[in-house]
């Protein structure tokens, strides 16, 4: 007798879903090589977008973080509260600011698009979701506290908590 599988059901080709993540700031075609953001200066070649100088004949496009930025649509927010914040702003401003240096000296696309500053605490607001991810588990890491995390998928949108 043979045996069934339960639950396995054959697929054809034209029944696989499409992606899930959907971000409309990726270009949706090859950029030409090199091209030249007008507002940052970051040069595309090689397939990715680098610091470089731009050679004279470069194309120019927009780049997806300035894209972001101009557009005022972040991929990530990360929201800071807590009486431990209030009495350390300063300090640990300047550690989200120096993780981003660091990570937009190699990594173009990552940015800060703002720190929004309110009576509750701060929410500091990047380009790309790896980012936010990053600059929260920093925190989380030099200072402790609480931090959760919630990502929609279908957004490419990510949001992160630290309390303290």
């Amino acid at each position: 007798m043979k045996s069934e599988r339960r639950g396995f059901q054959p697929v054809s080709h034209d029944q696989l879903f499409q992606e899930l993540v959907h971000d409309s700031y990726k270009a949706g075609h090859k950029l030409h090589e090199p091209t030249c953001c007008p507002d940052c200066g970051a040069v595309f070649q090689n397939g990715r977008w680098v610091w470089t100088a731009a050679p004279a004949a470069a194309h120019e496009a927009r780049c997806p973080a300035c894209h972001r930025i101009h557009d005022k649509f972040p991929a990530g927010f990360v929201t800071l509260k807590g009486a431990f914040l209030q009495a350390h702003r300063e300090e640990i401003l300047h550690l989200m600011r120096n993780h981003e240096a660091k990570e937009k000296a190699e990594h173009p696309l990552q940015r800060i698009m703002a720190i929004v500053e309110g009576d509750d605490g701060v929410t500091v607001t990047t380009t790309d979701t790896h980012l936010a991810r990053d600059l929260a588990q920093s925190l989380h890491h030099a200072y402790k506290g609480e931090l959760e995390f919630h990502y929609n998928k279908e957004d490419n949108l990510l949001r992160a908590s630290w309390t303290r």
